[in-house]
């Protein structure tokens, strides 16, 4: 019987790889208008307003508008601004600071009494003293986990009885003597424009390369948007919050020290509710109060838009100081709103 080969398939031939097309990135999901007009008012919108204010003000009172009472208002602007640089980067890491207003008395006070011995005890003294306050209060809230409010509110207290007790309850004023290199520094000016204003701006330019340009600034950010995941991250968290408290402190007794030189002596009743200021002009400025957002340019928008409330109310004369309060109040409440409408459209969009 014959057997009968089977006959053999050829094996199919395996399917030639495709070719990969070249990758490319996927697009970034576009930003819907609504965000994108939420965040330009967040950041540029005091601007707006402190324009707009500027404008009407000019063609109602024509004396607002001369060199003189811009000079004025931004000296007195100046002390305010570099008080409210350290609270931006204390609000921007989700903290608070409560102490500097009486930190800025007492600097005013150690600088004035400091000022016999020269200038750079003028300057020394009251940025150390006031540096390790800040540092105090950043370890135990870096370090103990005590609450930020609970621990600048001691700080502010401990500060102002630290003032009274150095000045025998306010019976004491110190002196700045004059023609003194020290007194020059605050009474002195460049182009007509007082120094304090002109280190108000170097400042403001050295916080917004911080922010913006070092990884430090990045932490901060990081920090504030969530404290555990940061943690996470390997950021160092403790010591950034260490750092912004001490800087907050340094910047609270340097502009005391500026204010000194420019009242030539210490005077113990000033920074009285200055720490409010400081959080609305901050707030203002569209640095949220949760952390995570901010800039060092609202700030200053901030706190020129309060120097010109203030300048515009006595231009009226018929008005007193604490309808300042009424209208700071007024924007902050508005803006504070804003803001959470504004973040609660970016969660649905």
């Amino acid at each position: 019987m014959n057997k009968t080969t089977p006959a053999t398939v050829p094996a199919a031939k395996a399917p030639a790889p495709l070719k990969s097309a070249p990758s490319r990135p996927e697009p970034r999901p576009e930003r819907s208008t609504g965000s994108r007009i939420g965040e330009l008012v967040q950041r540029q919108g005091v601007l707006a307003v402190l324009l707009t204010v500027i404008l009407i003000a000019s063609f109602v009172y024509p004396t607002f508008a001369s060199l003189d009472n811009a000079r004025g208002v931004t000296v007195q602007a100046s002390f305010l601004a570099i008080v409210a640089l350290g609270m931006t980067l204390v609000i921007i890491t989700g903290g608070i600071d409560l102490s500097v207003g009486s930190v800025f008395a007492l600097g005013g006070v150690l600088a004035a009494w400091a000022s016999q011995w020269g200038f750079l005890a003028a300057l020394l003294v009251p940025l150390v003293v006031c540096g390790v306050i800040g540092l105090v209060n950043g370890v135990l809230i870096a370090r103990a986990n005590m609450a930020p409010f609970i621990v600048t509110l001691a700080s502010l207290l401990a500060a102002r009885g630290m003032l009274l007790a150095f000045t025998d309850e306010g019976a004491t004023t110190y002196l700045v003597p004059k023609d003194s290199a020290f007194a020059e520094l605050g009474q002195g000016s460049v182009w007509g424009f007082g120094h304090p204003v002109l280190i108000a701006l170097a400042l403001f330019g050295a916080g917004g390369v911080l922010l913006q340009r070092t990884s430090f600034g990045q932490t901060l950010f990081a920090v504030g948007g969530s404290s555990d995941a940061a943690t996470l991250m390997g950021l160092p968290v403790a010591r950034t919050k260490i750092l912004v408290y001490t800087l907050s402190g340094l910047l609270a007794g340097l502009a005391g020290a500026l204010n000194a030189a420019r009242l030539s002596s210490g005077v113990t009743i000033v920074g009285v509710g200055m720490e409010l200021d400081a959080i609305s002009a901050v707030v203002i400025g569209g640095t949220l109060l949760i952390g995570g957002a901010g800039s060092v340019s609202g700030t200053l928008w901030g706190v020129l838009l309060l120097a010109v409330i203030q300048n515009l109310i006595n231009q009226i004369g018929s008005l007193n100081s604490s309808y300042q309060s009424v209208v700071s109040g007024g924007f902050l409440i508005v803006v504070v709103v804003a803001q959470r409408y504004l973040a609660r459209s970016r969660r649905t969009t």
